[in-house]
């Protein structure tokens, strides 16, 4: 570039500096009051939405969806109004008449809307799922392969975290169907298996007592229950028997827990053997037989005649 062309660019570019200016001021102070109203949209909802002792409409659960949808919205709202903004000052410095780049932009729009069907997919389910209740913030769900507590609810997205820690942020659209641990009573199963050898009535009984112990302890988390079923399979070395309860929400894994320690516990004080696998070694003749009863990697072989 020669010393001409440059003189010639440079004169443009003061020729234009007023509406330069205006156009970066126009921007600069849009973005900033964008950002302003955000954080006080914030502010307002928070207050708004703000659980409250005294009873109302809405649970502490429904009010935190609210609240992150209504952000949600604020935020859309608010990039809508700076992005027509950008585009009209645009429009205005370069000298288009702002019907035309509108007609346009439209064009573009429905080009881009072809493309962003997904996006609209998201959208209108989680509309929906918020409109049918499907699950609020606070709530444990599974859902396309990942479970966890529901922190966010968002018109696009839903995000979940798990036991592990891990954030998922999964889109609406995704989401076909979803199993909520946290509607209604639970129910709590327990499975325990005795030896072949054990008096199945006596363990029954003992299995009763203890569930009657645990349900005047948990009475404030356990609904129903719990209830010895009686034997359900009869395994390859253990008589299997089921017992069931009903609990509060998110309560079941802790009942389960507390019902196979205490069962442990009263089967060592009465004497009931729980089977666990065995292996017999034969190395010369049966006087030889040795136990290795809970010997890891221990074989069994024979050696000697038949």
């Amino acid at each position: 570039m020669n010393m001409e062309s440059l003189s010639l660019q440079t004169e443009k570019v003061f020729a234009y500096k007023d509406e330069l200016l205006k156009f970066g001021g126009t921007i600069a102070g849009t973005i900033i009051l964008a950002f302003v109203l955000i954080k006080t949209g914030d502010m307002i909802i928070n207050r708004i939405l703000k659980p409250r002792d005294q009873k109302f409409y809405f649970d502490e659960r429904r009010l935190l969806t609210l609240k992150t949808l209504a952000k949600s919205i604020l935020r859309y709202a608010v990039y809508f109004i700076v992005g027509f903004t950008v585009l009209g000052q645009i429009a205005q410095l370069t000298g288009t008449d702002l019907k035309g780049f509108l007609a346009g932009a439209g064009i573009l729009g429905v080009a881009l809307g072809i493309g962003a069907q997904s996006l609209v997919r998201d959208v209108i389910t989680g509309f929906f799922i918020l409109l049918e209740n499907q699950y609020v913030v606070g709530e444990y769900i599974t859902t396309g392969g990942f479970s966890g507590f529901v922190e966010e609810i968002e018109l696009r997205v839903t995000k979940l975290r798990d036991w592990g820690g891990e954030y998922h942020i999964i889109p609406n659209g995704q989401i076909t169907a979803v199993t909520n641990f946290s509607r209604g009573n639970m129910r709590a199963l327990v499975e325990i298996g005795i030896a072949y050898e054990e008096d199945i009535d006596k363990a029954l009984d003992v299995m009763q007592k203890t569930a009657i112990e645990l349900a005047g302890e948990f009475g404030d988390v356990i609904a129903e229950g719990p209830e010895v079923l009686g034997v359900v399979a009869l395994g390859p070395s253990e008589v299997v028997i089921r017992t069931v309860a009903k609990t509060r929400p998110m309560e079941q894994w802790r009942v389960e827990r507390e019902l196979r320690k205490r069962f442990k516990e009263a089967f060592d004080r009465e004497g009931i053997e729980i089977p666990y696998p065995r292996q017999v070694i034969i190395t010369g003749g049966a006087e030889d037989i040795r136990d290795t009863a809970g010997v890891p990697g221990s074989g069994a072989e024979y050696h000697g005649d038949s």
